[in-house]
């Protein structure tokens, strides 16, 4: 019995000063590399996050993890354009493990860090009128 194709983790860190055109390209452009040679197991757009630290004088970069299965050649292709690609600030790809649990939805957790915030904010700045 053959073993299970491995899926790739792809995260993805795009400069945030880059025209809006340029980012979606290069999203659109790594999508169709993936399906014409894999399989694309799933898409997440995490938004615009503050780096750990900062990259060419740059403290942010729009975050996106895409889930793949594929052939060696399809790693390589992606390696090869993702390093000479203007606008890609970072990028790294991992073999995930059978087993590995799901990566999380970080945009419902920061939509729900930002609901519970704003409230508080809100009951802060009535205080202050007083």
């Amino acid at each position: 019995m053959a073993a299970p194709a491995p899926t790739y983790d792809l995260m993805l860190l795009l400069d945030s000063k880059t025209d809006e055109d340029v980012r979606t390209k290069i999203r659109t452009d790594v999508r169709s590399a993936i399906e014409s040679q894999g399989t694309l197991v799933g898409d997440q757009a995490y938004g615009r996050r503050t780096l750990s630290y900062e990259i060419a004088d740059e403290g942010e970069a729009e975050y996106d993890l895409l889930q793949f299965t594929g052939p060696n050649e399809l790693l390589e292709h992606l390696n090869r354009t993702l390093r000479i690609t203007d606008g890609v600030r970072r990028f790294r790809i991992i073999k995930v493990r059978p087993g590995t649990p799901a990566a999380p939805d970080l945009r419902q957790a920061v939509t729900a860090a930002a609901a519970e915030a704003a409230p508080a904010h809100d009951a802060d700045d009535a205080s202050d009128q007083d």
